[in-house]
């Protein structure tokens, strides 16, 4: 018997991919064959996709603001249903499961005009306008998180919260026991930029430090993700505080910094939050003031609620009030270890396979 066809549509960004490869890579131990259909945009982020085929499709997006904008991007939208419609029946593929964002628009209309079985997974706390749209339309809706704001009554109450995929190796970060800082030890902080607001963290995290006591600092080793335009700013002033510090514009051992680490301090994307749930890890969140309908926010409630991260608004951070909410929580080990304890409550480890038992269950209707 010929293994069956999943089409995963997602592409854009980063999170939306990494959730996708998750899945692809779960799917593909159960012998299905994986076809990713996104955009060229999304096909920067694929280089490891576990893909048979990949098929690279036409999309677009316009602010509503920009009446010709809109329309090109409809007909674009269009283009890639068609390239999409006929690439499914050559292929008959027995599930189409889509991510998010505009690139995954084409294939999930085209496998709605053909009644092909479909599943949506939102990532944030925050149903994106694309999974809006399609919500109501799908076979079966998934989510990260237990809210799901901009949903309606009836998508809330049938949607499956299955968490966020998230890679292997952090995965098995789950059943690594969280160690506060013992006395006189290092203390070990991990600073996650983000890809977006990048520049807040890279120039505040280090003046915040740099206000700490001497003793404290004297303990730290950070290691943090910066702007290539603010490495030296950082480098010079974690030196000039006699703070260890490793900046680098992108680490590629993420999951091994993670697990060392004692507190991180990043933005609340869906993908950090989830994996700090997994990880176990404490955590000061700043999100991203811009982030469409506010979702960055709406993800970090996860973990406040959970008692397992200080969130930090923009519009009220300081370096002082940084500097504080650092030396507050540095102080207590106790405190670290009850937050990640909490962070560790809210997890969904098996989150790429329980979405893969969705997409199998939808296939076989």
């Amino acid at each position: 018997m010929a293994a069956r066809l999943a089409v995963i549509a997602a592409g854009g960004t980063g999170g939306h991919m990494f959730p996708a490869q998750a899945l692809a890579e779960a799917l593909t131990r159960r012998g299905w064959r994986i076809v990713l259909a996104t955009d060229e945009r999304g096909a920067m982020y694929a280089d490891k996709f576990p893909a048979d085929v990949r098929l690279t499709l036409s999309a677009a997006t316009a602010k509503s603001s920009d009446p010709i904008g809109m329309i090109k991007a409809g007909f674009a939208v269009l283009q890639g249903v068609l390239q999409a419609g006929a690439a499914f029946k050559r292929m008959d593929p027995a599930v189409v499961v889509g991510f998010g964002g505009y690139p995954s628009l084409p294939s999930l209309m085209a496998a709605l005009s053909q009644k092909r079985p479909t599943v949506i997974h939102e990532q944030n706390a925050v149903l994106g306008r694309v999974n809006r749209f399609l919500a109501p339309r799908v076979t079966e809706v998934a989510c990260a998180f237990p809210t799901l704001e901009k949903a309606t009554p009836k998508v809330k109450a049938r949607a499956r919260v299955v968490g966020n995929p998230v890679r292997p190796e952090i995965s098995a970060l789950y059943d690594q026991a969280y160690a506060p800082p013992a006395d006189g030890q290092p203390i070990k902080i991990l600073v996650t930029g983000g890809s977006q607001g990048a520049r807040l963290l890279s120039e505040l995290v280090p003046e915040a430090i740099l206000r700490l006591p001497e003793e404290t600092r004297l303990r730290l080793e950070v290691q943090q993700q910066t702007r290539k335009e603010s490495m030296d700013i950082a480098r010079s002033t974690y030196l000039n505080a006699m703070v260890k510090a490793e900046v680098a514009p992108f680490f590629r051992d993420m999951a091994g910094r993670l697990g060392a680490a004692h507190l991180v301090i990043g933005r609340a994307g869906a993908s950090t939050v989830c994996e700090l749930a997994v990880a176990g890890k404490p955590s000061i969140l700043i999100p991203l003031k811009i982030a469409t309908d506010n979702h960055q926010r709406f993800n970090a409630k996860l973990l406040e609620d959970a008692n397992a991260a200080a969130v930090c608004l923009e519009e009220e951070l300081t370096v002082d009030s940084l500097a504080g909410a650092l030396k507050a929580l540095l102080k207590d080990p106790a405190w670290l270890a009850r937050m990640a304890a909490g962070a560790h409550g809210v997890a969904k480890p098996d989150a790429a396979e329980d979405l893969a038992d969705l997409v199998e269950r939808t296939a076989n209707r």
